[in-house]
C-alpha cells in the first residue's frame, strides 16, 4: 500500500467528530484517507473508533493507528466491506470514548504539574481508568492529589496549545516530562500543550494528543491507587466521575 500523509481534522479542532474525506487506498493493512478526525494511536492515548460511510455501504473502524510516511490507517474487521478507492466517504468517531480520553489526557497533565521535577517513565489512558509511572521514590498520599486535581479541575482554567521550533525545545529540554518517549523531531516545529495562562501556565510540554477546551470539562477525578512498580518508580492510578 503507497501511503501518504493525512490531514488531521482534530489538529484544528478536537471537537470535530465527522469529516468527509477521499479514500486513497484501502486493503487488509487499512484504509487509508486524505483527511480524518480519528487520533491514530499514540502516546499512550488509544486511537478512535468509529465508521466509515459512502453510498451503497458502510464499515466498522474498529481503531486508527499510524501508517509510514505520517499516514493514518483505519482499521477494519478482516471480513468487512471496504470502501472503494477514490470513493468519497463520511469519517465519523464514536464520540464517547474519545470524549473520556480527551478528558483522561487533560487530566494526566494536570497530574504531571502536582509532581514537579520527576521525569514520566510510562503512562496508559483509558475511558475508564489511567496511569501515570513516574520516576519518584516518595509520591504524595492518594488523598492529597485527589483533592489538589479537582481544584485545578474546578478552577476551569483554559487549555490550549501554541507551538514552538526544535530549536526552542532542544534550549528549554525541562519542557519534555516523559523519560522513555521524546517528542518527534524532524518536521521543524513542536506542539506544545498548556494549562492556564499563558505567562503563568500550570502545565506545559510536547503532547500530540486530544483535550478538552478547559480543565472544568474533565469533571471530578480520583486517584485511586499508588503502586510501587520498582525502586525508582511510582505509579498513579486516576479515574473519572461520569
Amino acid at each position: 500500500m503507497d501511503l501518504m500523509p493525512t490531514e488531521l481534522l482534530y489538529r484544528a479542532d478536537a471537537y470535530i467528530r465527522d469529516g468527509a474525506a477521499t479514500v486513497l487506498a484501502a486493503g487488509p493493512d487499512g484504509i487509508l484517507l486524505d483527511r480524518t478526525p480519528f487520533y491514530a494511536q499514540a502516546g499512550g492515548q488509544p486511537g478512535d473508533a468509529g465508521v466509515l460511510r459512502w453510498a451503497g455501504g458502510e464499515t466498522t473502524i474498529t481503531k486508527a493507528v499510524k501508517g509510514p510516511e505520517d499516514g493514518v490507517l483505519h482499521l477494519a474487521a478482516a471480513d468487512a466491506v471496504l470502501p472503494p478507492v477514490g470513493a468519497s466517504v463520511t469519517a465519523a468517531l464514536d464520540w464517547a470514548p474519545r470524549h473520556r480520553h480527551m478528558r483522561m489526557h487533560t487530566a494526566l497533565h494536570l497530574l504531571c504539574s502536582l509532581i514537579p521535577g520527576a521525569g514520566v517513565t510510562g503512562g496508559q489512558i483509558g475511558a475508564d481508568r489511567s496511569r501515570l509511572d513516574f520516576d519518584l521514590s516518595d509520591p504524595p498520599a492518594k488523598e492529597w492529589l485527589t483533592e489538589r486535581l479537582n481544584a485545578l479541575v474546578a478552577a476551569d482554567h483554559p487549555v490550549d496549545e501554541r507551538w514552538i521550533t526544535e530549536a526552542e525545545l532542544e534550549t528549554n529540554p525541562g519542557l519534555v516530562r516523559t523519560l522513555s518517549v521524546q517528542p518527534p523531531r524532524g518536521g521543524g516545529r513542536i506542539r506544545l500543550v498548556r494549562i492556564g495562562p499563558g505567562d503563568a501556565p500550570i502545565d506545559l510540554q510536547p503532547c500530540g494528543g486530544t483535550h478538552v477546551r478547559s480543565t472544568a470539562e474533565i469533571g471530578r477525578v480520583e486517584v485511586t491507587k499508588l503502586e510501587n512498580k520498582g525502586r525508582q518508580n511510582r505509579r498513579v492510578y486516576l479515574v473519572l466521575g461520569e
